[in-house]
């Protein structure tokens, strides 16, 4: 891997030289050295493991001290807290929606229709998905998994609303799904993008008994 010159950040520990992230994501204008120490991490979680990978192993790869990385993150588990809390955050909200509107259709229909831009457009990380579906068991030990799995639920749940069967639960988890595997599987379904999220968002609306709007695939605020 050729090396690339890292700017000195705030820390005196950081050094000045050494490796660098693949793809020119790391270079003199990225300063910012908690930021790099996330996306080096996730690209070493998803390249060999969560389990598999080390704070040092992390710092060799970035070009830094290992007492670089521990002064931003004393565990593995504080970088993937970080990397999940956009992601938490933007399901928050999509939640909160939803407990703000009348049960039926419409709220179905928006509830799916925002999961979807959300994926589509909020830059979730490539190398994130990849270590979601390649480390179920270590996320099942981190609180970071386990927040994700109650949100996940809880979409799934006001999407079913009260009393639902079991049928219907796993409907209304499928057509998550739906979305989710369409979005990021890549190699696995032909198309562009916009017609895989087209295509996914018409099978989970269809599983949740709704039809999709006209404008159901614009952003929503």
């Amino acid at each position: 891997m050729p090396a690339v010159k890292l700017v000195v950040v705030e820390e005196d520990v950081v050094t000045n030289t050494g490796p660098a992230v693949t793809g020119g994501r790391i270079d003199e204008r990225r300063t910012d050295t908690r930021q790099q120490i996330r996306i080096v991490a996730m690209e070493l979680f998803a390249e060999q493991g969560y389990d598999k990978t080390s704070l040092r192993e992390i710092a060799e790869r970035l070009g830094v001290t290992k007492a670089a990385v521990y002064y931003h993150f004393r565990t593995k588990e504080e970088i993937v807290s970080t990397l999940f809390d956009d992601q938490l955050a933007a399901l928050d909200e999509i939640i909160a929606w939803g407990r703000t509107q009348p049960r039926g259709p419409e709220r179905s229909r928006g509830l799916l229709e925002r999961y979807s831009t959300h994926l589509a457009g909020a830059g979730v990380n490539p190398h994130m998905i990849r270590f979601l579906q390649e480390n179920q068991t270590a996320l099942k030990g981190l609180s970071s998994g386990a927040d994700m799995r109650a949100r996940f639920a809880e979409l799934a749940d006001l999407l079913a609303g009260p009393d639902a069967s079991v049928a219907t639960l796993l409907k209304m988890r499928l057509s998550l799904v739906a979305i989710h595997f369409a979005t990021f599987a890549k190699d696995d379904l032909p198309g562009t993008p916009e017609e895989r999220r087209t295509a996914a968002l018409e099978v989970a609306l269809e599983l949740v008994g709704v039809q999709r709007s006209e404008d159901g695939m614009n952003s929503h605020d």
